[in-house]
């Protein structure tokens, strides 16, 4: 799909959606046969579609594959609303579990509440529950713009060159993490949900308005000036390496 192509998100927000996570399933070969997949969902927008766009292509994807949705419900946020999460994935026939984590009660004297101390203890339970149920796949609902403000993140505050895989095999578990909305902008999948009327229905977190990637995100804008050729740009460019053009590892002397 082209830069042009990918930029037409209002004529048919669905269709846009659903050909973005088609590429980006087939590009990187994210679904094969028998494939059992837990799709993490929070009641928010990005995760609400992802469970929409695989119930839909389970349908008649060439390989067979089972889904089932999970939330990790945690002991700071009740903002989600469940009971139309729940109905959504009831009408879609996708199976769902609720699963609760003290993701605060679980923080050592004297530490405060981040983003990444919540992150891990929801990943870690999701893969508690994928490898404990059989899930060998758990679909995660970032999108391009995850992607691209992680890896300009880990340039600025860590000083090195990584990012977010759209496929993700773990060494320690016999489980991948699978990002489908990979090729998706925040704005398509926004117009997606106002067109399927569930935006209303998403929970923000309340951790998330100050966070470092919020101001990632509007470094980003600045930068690209709002383009998504810029943007799907320099999401490119993390599969076109020039190593010859780059000072490569550190020499520690």
């Amino acid at each position: 799909m082209t830069n042009a192509e990918a930029e037409d998100t209002m004529k048919d927000p669905e269709a846009t959606v659903a050909k973005l996570i088609e590429v980006a399933l087939r590009r990187y070969s994210m679904i094969e046969e028998n494939d059992r997949i837990l799709i993490a969902v929070s009641g928010g927008k990005d995760s609400t579609t992802l469970a929409y766009d695989l119930s839909m292509k389970r349908r008649w994807w060439p390989a067979r594959f089972e889904i089932k949705a999970v939330h990790i419900a945690t002991d700071f946020c009740a903002c989600c609303k469940k009971t139309t999460l729940v109905s959504l994935l009831e009408s879609w026939n996708v199976p769902y579990e609720s699963v609760f984590v003290p993701v605060i009660g679980r923080l050592k004297p004297g530490k405060s509440m981040n983003c990444y101390w919540c992150s891990t203890q929801r990943r870690t339970e999701l893969l508690r529950y994928a490898q404990r149920e059989g899930f060998n796949k758990i679909a995660l609902g970032h999108h391009l713009d995850d992607i691209v403000e992680t890896f300009l993140m880990n340039m600025m505050l860590k000083g090195e060159l990584s990012g977010m895989l759209p496929v993700l095999a773990y060494d320690k578990y016999p489980i991948s993490l699978i990002r489908p909305l990979a090729l998706c902008e925040e704005k398509q999948i926004i117009a997606f949900a106002e067109h399927k009327g569930f935006r209303s229905a998403a929970c923000t977190c309340p951790y998330g308005a100050s966070s470092k990637r919020r101001s990632v995100r509007l470094d980003i804008a600045g930068l690209t000036g709002g383009s998504s050729a810029a943007k799907r740009n320099i999401f490119e460019s993390m599969s076109n390496i020039k190593a010859g053009y780059l000072p490569g590892p550190l020499r520690h002397t």
